[in-house]
């Protein structure tokens, strides 16, 4: 029986296992790719909605309370101006005049009306030493990410500074309107050269590689080329890093803003509306119910100034403020009460 030899068919060409490897890689590479720019469109687009709501509800509130605002900034005045006249045209005792003055002072302290209190001059000398201390050590937020970028900053992040401007030098040279002479080519490159500097100004890696996706400028790779498909490897690797990157820094900008008062009344202003209720009405109504208490405090502030009531009638304080007074006592009970609940004190 003669021996038969097997062959493998010559029409099957075997792939290195290497180039078969950079496949899987740059597919994997190209799908986290993807999914981060899809990631950071949404969260870009989440904030940027945020911080509009944040400008609409302040300036909604701005505009409907204002005019209680005015009032009460007008009423403010009227108390001041009345207890400048009792001081300067009343003749008053020295311990008289003390006592004024301290329920002056504690109205003031309590915020009832706008603090006017006179500071130590020891006070002034902190002040100057306080600013002479800042004008060292500024921590304002920009300052400081100012003074870490100059003097502390990474050598990833200066690397990330670098991969951002090669996108950008690469767009630009596309699309710098000078490029061109046609007028109609020209205005559409303008506006496209608007889009990458402002992108570029702001870091945002993920939005030069959409303009360059859109209008297909991507660099030309030989599948069946291990050398190309390494260097794309590499380059995804980078570019998916910054993108990381750009991603929790949008995260916690949107933290941050959530985390503001501004934010928190945004919050508190959806929470509201799902429960049918104006949060603005409601702050109106508090904001009426302050102007209640604060004119009757400036009427019978007129009353001693006008002597139609005496010394110790005014001492005795106003009815208002002894039930406010009261209902402060309460809250702050409750608060208290609450707390122990919290802490499982009993």
């Amino acid at each position: 029986m003669p021996r038969t030899t097997s062959s493998k068919p010559q029409s099957l060409k075997s792939t290195p296992l290497a180039l078969s490897e950079l496949h899987i890689r740059l597919a994997t590479l190209e799908k986290e790719h993807q999914s981060l720019l899809k990631k950071i469109k949404r969260k870009r687009t989440e904030l940027k909605n945020f911080v509009e709501k944040m400008r609409s509800l302040a300036t909604e509130i701005f505009h409907r309370a204002s005019p209680s605002l005015q009032k009460m900034a007008d009423i403010d005045r009227e108390i001041h101006a009345l207890f400048d006249e009792i001081f300067t045209k009343r003749k008053l005792g020295k311990q008289t005049e003390k006592n004024i003055k301290a329920v002056y002072r504690n109205l003031q302290v309590a915020g009832i009306i706008s603090p006017k209190i006179p500071r130590p001059a020891e006070d002034s000398e902190l002040d100057e030493l306080f600013e002479d201390f800042q004008q060292d050590h500024d921590f304002s937020p920009g300052a400081k990410h100012q003074e870490q970028h100059l003097t502390t900053e990474p050598n990833n992040r200066k690397e990330e500074s670098r991969k951002v401007r090669q996108i950008f030098l690469k767009l630009a040279e596309i699309f710098h309107p000078d490029k061109v002479t046609d007028s109609e080519t020209q205005m559409y490159h303008t506006e496209i050269m608007k889009e990458i500097n402002k992108a570029y100004q702001e870091g945002d890696l993920a939005r030069l590689l959409e303009i360059e996706k859109q209008h297909d400028l991507g660099e030309y790779i030989d599948n069946n080329s291990q050398d190309d498909l390494t260097r794309k490897c590499q380059i995804l690797e980078q570019q998916n890093q910054i993108l990381t990157n750009q991603y929790d820094n949008l995260k916690r900008e949107l933290h941050q803003a959530k985390n503001t008062p501004e934010g928190a009344m945004v919050s508190d202003h959806r929470k509201a509306a799902k429960q049918g209720i104006d949060s603005i009405d409601k702050m109106l109504e508090t904001i009426e119910a302050q102007m209640t208490i604060v004119t009757q405090i400036r009427d019978f502030v007129q009353d001693f100034q006008q002597q139609k009531i005496t010394i110790k009638e005014f001492m005795a304080g106003p009815t208002v403020l002894n039930s406010l007074n009261q209902d402060m006592m309460e809250e702050l009970l409750e608060e208290m009460l609450l707390e122990l609940e919290r802490t499982g004190i009993f």
